[in-house]
Formats: structure tokens, C-alpha cells, sequence
């Protein structure tokens, strides 16, 4: 007698017309309270008496009827190897929105994207949802940032139909061709493909925008997946820059059937379960505390965090005290400058000289070289938001918005430039924005570690200031 049991397709269509005969949402509370729903609406296998009851709560006493006892094709070769997570994750708040995410992609959700800065943990949080759901999927995963060339979409389609034991006849190899067939796949097996560092994939122009594939074979390929009656594959797309693509028109009629979740650094809570997990030596009741500062100063960036921590252990045998001989005067210089903007209101700060990045050579090869190319992508493709970026390192904190265009404005770009160069930095998300003021003006700052090396990079571009 098997100890897990899961729902065939036909099984999942008997529930669903029994549930909706009784009136039950879905996602009733007292079904999600009680049963793991999303992994029996994926048909992944659950526990046997629980894979009962639920058949039984919507009036189904014949529950063998449900069963899929086929044998289940993925099996450990068919998953992906995990390049990032590892034992050390963390994250109360992130765990949660793992659930949350990972209902979504259970129920209708066919591509979520993933997005946020360098080193925020997009590809860890990514590679833990898929643990999450891992189950009755076969799992692919592609890193466009790996690859010496950016690959088009029908190279790409062709070696995952070729992968997965496809036919593709030699005539039936042009892209159009190449996406039905892939559609077709997609929509009739379970795949979980993890698509990370998609930034790669996109471009644009001054006169249409930013964010764009630069193959747009790629945009019809995810039109054609999200115009599908049903599909039975998910997506999980990491990028630092928005996909434009999902925000037009073809892609607004399915807005229930994607998602795109931003993501920031680590809670203070997380930041503690990290530094505990270490088991470094330093106070963390104390919000004054080194750690507790370092994590406040770096915005709980993961990267940056992680890297400490291992510089911590490596380096200082876990005596944060002797780290913090050595480094303090970086965290404090920063976490003195932030008080002056909010305390006393001395927002603008010249003359900071921060060195988040770079005060050591770990922290170098680890962190500074990752935000470098985001710099230098941003102003090989659009090089009036690189300035607006960097003139705008000025502020220590968040401004109105028409304090950081007043740079651009000063050096002669017109109104319509500054819109483009500020929505730019929006849709790679190295602005954040701040609310609105009291003034109803829309207040916009800069994450510290972009601020450290806008700086550096503001320094280089008009010398004299």
C-alpha cells in the first residue's frame, strides 16, 4: 500500500466539478490549512490519508478514481543542480513569499519574474522555489550569463526539444515552427525551467525604450505560451532589468497567468538568523552592535552580507570584534552620514567618499566587480540614466525626484530625456522609490551599495566636482 498517493489529470477535473458543485473556493483556508493544496493541484505526491480526506471533503468517497498510479517519469536525474542554494539560507520573511509564490505557480501562474539588483538573491530565491516545488516536474535550467554569446530563441527552443527527445525534422527548423512545437511540448508536459540572468536577453534604443528581447522571437514565444487555453509547464525568469515585453498590450490580457516579484534585502530578523547561523561572536540584542550596524549600512544585501560573514570566519577566526578594529571606520562613516540626512536633514553629501564595496579584497572580487557590470551595461546601453545615476550619488538619502532630473536639466537634456533616463533606472530597478512626500512629490534614493560605487563612478566623469 503506497505511504503517498497523487491525482491523475482526469482525477484533478473530478475534484475541481465537486468542489465547485459544494461552493468551496479553490483555496479555502480550511483546505490550505489542513492539506498541502498546492502540491495536490500540481499533482505531486502528498501523504495517502490526507490525499483521502481531501477527495472525501468535496464528497468523493470513490478516492481510487483520483489516483494516478502511473509510474512517475522525472526522477532525480531529471532535476537541476542547484549552483547557489545551500544549507545556509535564511529568510522568515523570504520563506513566506516562497509560499505565497509558489501557490501562484501551482494555480495560474505559468511565468513569474524575478527581479532586483546584483547580489540581491535572485537566483537563490529562484533555486529555492524549485525546491519548493520540487516534485512530478522535469527541471531545466539556462544562465544566459554564462554564455559567451547570448543565444536566439530558436537555438535555444532547438536544444530543448533535442534534450527532451523531440523530433525536429530539418525543415521544420525556422522559429516560427520551432515555438509551435515547443508551445506544444510546454502545454501537454510538466516542465519547471529556470531561466536565470534574462537581463542578457533584452535591449532597446533612445527612440523605443528599454528592457525589450533583442531576439523578439523571445516575446512572441511567451505570448504564444501565456495565449494557450492551459499549460501544464512553469517559468521562473530572474533579471536585474524588467522585461518590457509583459507589459504591453498582447501580455495584459494575461496578467492572471504571469507575475513579477521584486526583491530586496534581508529583514533585520534575517539579517540576525544569518549572522547566528555562522555563529559569529558579536552582540545582536544591541541594535548598536556591529553586526546589527553592518546589516543596517548594507541594506541586508545578501551578497554583501554573506561575504562578511565568510571574511569573518576566514579571515578573523569569527571574532567580529577584530573585524571591526580593522573596518569599523567604513560602517560608521556611513551610517553617521545617513543619520545627518534623516536627523538633521543634511541630505546632500558631496564630499562621501564610501567604499561599501571595496574596503578589502574580498569584498572587491566579490561584490564590487558584480555592481561594476552593472554600471558598465548601463552606460554602454543607455548612457544619460548612467549620468542621472551618477550625479545623483549626491543625495544621501531619499529626495524629490525633480532634485536628481535638476542634474540632468543643468546639463542640457530636455524634459522628455530626463523622463526616459529615470524610467530607465526604474525598469533595472537602481532607483528606489521613497513614497510621496508632503509636498505630494514622489521621493526617490538609492540603495547604499549603488551609492558607493555611483560615487566612485561620478568622481571619474566631471572631476571637478
Amino acid at each position: 500500500m503506497a505511504a503517498t498517493l497523487r491525482a491523475s489529470q482526469r482525477g484533478l477535473e473530478i475534484i475541481d466539478r465537486a468542489r465547485r458543485k459544494e461552493g468551496l473556493n479553490k483555496q479555502a483556508a480550511i483546505w490550505a490549512k489542513n492539506y498541502n493544496l498546492k502540491r495536490f493541484w500540481a499533482g505531486i505526491p502528498i501523504d495517502r490519508d490526507v490525499f483521502i480526506e481531501i477527495c472525501k471533503f468535496v464528497g468523493i468517497e470513490n478516492w481510487e478514481d483520483i489516483v494516478d498510479d502511473s509510474p512517475i517519469q522525472p526522477t532525480a536525474s531529471s532535476y537541476i543542480e542547484f549552483s547557489v542554494l545551500d544549507d545556509n539560507w535564511v529568510g522568515e520573511e523570504r520563506d513566506k513569499l516562497i509560499e505565497a509564490l509558489s501557490n501562484k505557480i501551482c494555480n495560474s501562474c505559468r511565468v513569474l519574474i524575478l527581479v532586483g539588483i546584483t547580489g540581491i538573491g535572485k537566483t537563490t530565491f529562484a533555486e529555492r522555489l524549485v525546491r519548493e516545488l520540487r516534485g512530478n516536474w522535469r527541471e531545466d535550467k539556462e544562465n544566459f550569463d554564462s554564455r559567451e554569446q547570448v543565444p536566439d530563441f530558436a537555438s535555444v527552443a532547438l536544444e530543448w526539444l533535442e534534450k527532451w527527445k523531440e523530433e525536429v525534422p530539418p525543415d521544420k527548423r525556422k522559429p516560427q515552427d520551432l515555438r509551435q512545437q515547443l508551445v506544444k511540448r510546454l502545454c501537454n508536459h510538466q516542465h519547471l525551467i529556470l531561466m536565470d540572468s534574462i537581463e542578457y536577453l533584452l535591449t532597446g534604443n533612445q527612440n523605443d525604450g528599454w528592457g525589450d528581447f533583442a531576439d523578439e522571437e523571445w516575446g512572441k514565444f511567451f505570448v504564444s505560451l501565456l495565449s494557450e487555453p492551459s499549460c501544464k509547464s512553469r517559468f521562473i525568469l530572474t533579471s536585474q532589468d524588467l522585461p518590457t515585453k509583459f507589459e504591453t498590450a498582447e501580455c495584459e490580457r494575461y496578467k492572471n497567468l504571469w507575475h513579477c516579484q521584486l526583491l530586496r534585502g534581508l529583514e533585520t530578523s534575517e539579517q540576525i538568523a544569518l549572522f547566528q547561523k555562522a555563529e559569529l561572536d558579536g552582540d545582536l540584542q544591541s541594535p548598536h552592535s556591529p553586526l546589527r550596524l553592518i546589516g543596517e549600512v548594507y541594506d541586508g544585501h545578501p551578497l554583501a552580507l554573506r561575504t562578511i560573514v565568510g571574511e569573518i570566519k576566514g579571515s578573523y577566526g569569527g571574532k567580529v570584534r577584530a573585524y571591526w578594529k580593522d573596518n569599523s571606520r567604513y560602517i560608521e562613516e556611513v551610517k553617521d552620514a545617513i543619520d545627518e540626512a534623516r536627523k538633521q536633514g543634511i541630505v546632500k553629501g558631496d564630499e562621501d567618499r564610501w567604499q561599501l564595496e571595496s574596503y578589502t579584497k574580498v569584498l572587491r572580487r566579490q561584490v564590487k566587480e558584480r555592481i561594476e557590470k552593472t554600471f558598465e551595461r548601463l552606460k554602454h546601453d543607455v548612457y544619460d540614466a548612467y549620468v542621472l545615476l551618477c550625479t545623483a550619488s549626491v543625495y544621501r538619502c531619499e529626495v524629490q525626484e525633480s532634485w536628481w532630473l535638476s542634474h540632468l536639466e543643468y546639463r542640457g537634456y530636455s524634459e522628455e530625456q530626463q523622463k526616459d533616463a529615470i524610467q530607465t533606472l526604474r525598469e533595472r530597478y537602481l532607483v528606489e522609490d521613497g513614497g510621496i512626500d508632503d509636498e505630494d512629490e514622489r521621493l526617490v534614493g538609492q540603495h547604499n551599495l549603488i551609492r558607493t560605487v555611483a560615487i566612485a563612478h561620478r568622481l571619474k566623469l566631471f572631476p571637478g566636482n
